[in-house]
């Protein structure tokens, strides 16, 4: 079983800054793709900013230059530096992992193609 757990999630001011941080646990051998998704109310849930076992990165136009994602694979772990926040940065924010190989309780390696965070809130205050 894979989990994935998020963290730095709060309130903060307009121009301030928080990082979120989100680790995948199990019998992991491989993580593909990691990233952060966001969801605020009333609104679709959209893609903040990933990034491969390779390095690749996307991100989100309207946090180009704000946020900064960064992974450690030994650690299966991605981070989210988000500096200069905004009202409209206010929303809950998912923890996203695809294609992880991974040991079954039963000792078998198993593909799981997708696996989300339980999501953490970001308030920013204007």
């Amino acid at each position: 079983q894979v989990q994935l757990v998020e963290s730095g999630g709060g309130l903060v001011q307009a121009g301030g800054s928080l990082r979120l941080s989100c680790v995948a646990s199990g019998s992991i051998f491989s993580v593909n793709a990691m990233g952060w998704y966001r969801q605020a109310p009333g609104k679709q849930r959209e893609l903040v900013a990933a990034i491969t076992s390779s390095g690749n990165i996307n991100y989100a136009d309207s946090v180009k230059g704000r946020f900064t994602i960064s992974r450690d694979n030994d650690k299966n772990t991605v981070n989210l530096q988000m500096n200069s926040l905004n009202s409209e940065d206010t929303a809950v924010y998912y923890c996203n992992a695809k294609n992880i190989i991974a040991k079954k309780t039963n000792g078998i390696p198993y593909r799981y193609l997708e696996v989300w965070g339980q999501g953490t809130l970001v308030t920013v205050s204007s």
